[in-house]
């Protein structure tokens, strides 16, 4: 599945996950909710009675306060209580009858231990990534699996490992974002039913063993020794045909050749040099062997 397909249907789940929060919800506390019974009647008029004869003592045992980014989810006789998770804010509980979790609803992040991945084409690698999600249901996170974020770290350590050993070396080092984008669209998913929400999935590195290293080394050595001698050659041909017409147009005007010749004595000159090599025509020379 293309980036471009797996954004869309993201945003228009993060849409949708409120609503569907809020069935899950009803869903629990059709289960769990309803009435507590005629013992549990008594109990709780029994407790109210404690509370109104310890008052104003009961009261610090009575309200429960919660930060603006937690949610408590509140238990009366195993029970939850109606009206969902309760905050931020103060909240009332009835002593000895009522247990309450809180539940945090802030983004969290945690980094996958480095995994031993097999590749499609027989590669042995080490991958590890880190992992953001939040809690966007409390209840059903409390209700519905036993520790949300035990089972998160799990499903994106199986996660990973499967879906890497369905890509080639080539395919994992080249498309890792996109890689990336997939594997938070299966967490989702999978998530979703918990009250978890995978918000970003990120691929730290990927670890090759020292054979490979030294053999892609040695590849991409090679690459590049073959690229510059193409270029050293591609110079010299170059050269060589500036060369010729070069060549040419001096032949059709002799003296400048002398020219030229003056023009090297000056560069030479400008070193500050104590030995000039001045170098003479043989056309010069042909004139004295003809007299000899």
């Amino acid at each position: 599945m293309s980036i471009n397909k797996i954004k869309p249907e993201m945003e228009t789940s993060t849409a949708k996950e409120v609503a569907e929060g809020k069935n899950r919800h009803q869903v629990v506390q059709g289960d769990n909710g309803g009435c507590v019974g005629f013992c549990g009647w008594i109990l709780i008029s029994f407790s109210m009675l404690i509370i109104l004869v310890t008052f104003p003592i009961s009261i610090f045992f009575c309200f429960k306060v919660v930060q603006e980014y937690e949610r408590a989810v509140i238990f009366r006789l195993g029970r939850i209580v109606k009206g969902g998770a309760k905050g931020p804010g103060m909240f009332w509980i009835i002593p000895c009858l009522d247990t309450f979790h809180r539940v945090d609803l802030r983004t969290v992040s945690f980094n996958i231990p480095p995994q031993e991945v097999l590749t499609r084409d027989s590669v042995t690698i080490m991958v590890d990534g880190v992992v953001f999600y939040r809690t966007f249901n409390p209840t059903v996170a409390i209700t519905k699996v036993g520790n949300a974020d035990m089972a998160t770290q799990m499903l994106a350590q199986t996660t990973l490992r499967n879906m890497l050993g369905t890509k080639n070396l080539s395919e994992i080092l080249t498309d890792r974002e996109e890689m990336a984008d997939q594997m938070e669209h299966v967490l989702y998913d999978a998530s979703k039913e918990w009250g978890i929400k995978v918000e970003r999935v990120e691929l730290k590195d990927v670890k090759l063993p020292q054979s490979m290293q030294r053999a892609m080394a040695a590849e991409a050595e090679a690459s590049r020794e073959a690229r510059a001698k193409v270029i050293a050659a591609e110079g010299e041909m170059n050269a060589s045909r500036a060369l010729k017409e070069a060549a040419m147009v001096m032949a059709e005007a002799p003296s400048s050749m002398q020219l030229r010749y003056l023009q090297t004595l000056t560069e030479i000159a400008s070193e500050r040099n104590s030995t000039i090599v001045f170098p003479i025509p043989i056309d010069l020379m042909t004139a004295f062997f003809k007299q000899k």
